[in-house]
């Protein structure tokens, strides 16, 4: 028997989270809403993400597309899943699709993005940098005479800042952000060693794949035992 468009766009409809959520999510706990998700801290020292359909994309929502914050939950819930043997990560349960339990933790204020290839087309990427004639990114040397898209010689940690909401990310080496305080020399090492080996463990199952990681970013924080912890997302798109 067919079914009418009006019934699949209301199916469709019934399981997005677009720019609301349900009013059962009242009373959860304090809320903070980000560019794309919606978290809750739970009265249990834990936390619930909800992952909407909205697009962010230069440091703004663009808009949404069905079934968006599904997928990037999965990528992430495989990804933690993936990865735990590696690095302790904040995940505890995925209750939902579209959400996910993790341990509550501090993150710090930076974003360690890893980068394979010189490419991308932000503000705050190393082919715009490298463009513009600048041959120092986030405290590594660039030679001269690469192309633009091409592999690197080696992988490398080229932190941002993680701007408030409105403001847009600033791409920062290792010296300044110690010299701000915004970290300390101990854990930017320990996020940053991390960070690479994660990328690498990244690269290697993609290629068993036919697929190449270019670049990503990774976030850390600490638990209620002072440990150090992945948090956020884990190769998403």
């Amino acid at each position: 028997m067919p079914v009418s468009r009006e019934l699949i766009r209301q199916a469709i409809a019934d399981d997005l989270i677009l720019d609301s959520l349900p009013a059962e999510f009242d009373g959860l706990g304090q809320r903070y809403s980000g560019k794309v998700r919606e978290n809750f801290s739970l009265a249990s020292g834990e936390r619930l993400i909800v992952v909407s359909d909205r697009v962010s994309a230069f440091d703004r929502v663009l808009g949404t597309i069905p079934f968006k914050g599904q997928v990037l939950n999965g990528l992430a819930a495989h990804w933690f899943e993936t990865t735990a043997s590696l690095f302790p990560n904040h995940m505890l349960a995925v209750p939902d699709a579209a959400a996910m339990r993790v341990v509550e933790c501090e993150p710090f204020k930076i974003e360690m993005v890893v980068r394979g290839y010189l490419t991308g087309s932000s503000s705050t990427s190393i082919w715009r940098a490298y463009e513009k004639g600048e041959r120092r990114f986030c405290g590594h040397t660039l030679p001269e005479g690469l192309q633009r898209h091409q592999q690197l010689a080696a992988n490398i940690v080229t932190p941002t800042t993680k701007a408030a909401k409105g403001d847009h990310d600033v791409s920062m080496g290792r010296d300044e952000l110690i010299e701000r305080g915004i970290i300390t020399p101990e854990d930017f090492d320990a996020a940053a060693d991390i960070a690479l080996r994660l990328f690498a463990f990244g690269q290697r199952h993609c290629a068993a794949q036919g697929l190449i990681l270019v670049d990503t970013k990774y976030e850390f924080g600490v638990d209620e035992a002072g440990q150090l912890v992945l948090i956020d997302e884990v190769h998403t798109p």
